[in-house]
């Protein structure tokens, strides 16, 4: 009976350890995808936030257009493993 109880106890554990992981990975690929993105979206967010308000800022529609660009032109360099380092080198 004790040997039953304490595996059980083992099994819980392991769930929540997966669980920890799972959630842990997301949270990277989170982190990742903010930082390859977060320009970008930071200036639509903020251009949103100014037409809800109903004002304008030149700057935010600026910086935003120029973002994009950028996102546009480092989505159209071709890189493979052969070229990734001089495609790293190039930012």
């Amino acid at each position: 009976m004790k040997h039953l109880k304490m595996m059980k106890r083992k099994q819980l554990g392991q769930g929540m350890t997966e669980y920890i992981v799972i959630v842990a990975l997301i949270a990277v690929a989170a982190i990742g995808a903010y930082s390859f993105f977060g320009e970008t979206v930071r200036h639509q967010v903020a251009g949103l936030a100014q037409e809800i308000s109903g004002t304008t800022n030149t700057e935010t529609a600026v910086a935003q257009t120029t973002a994009d660009t950028d996102a546009a032109g480092s989505a159209a360099v071709a890189a493979d493993m052969g070229t990734f380092s001089d495609a790293a080198k190039a930012k």
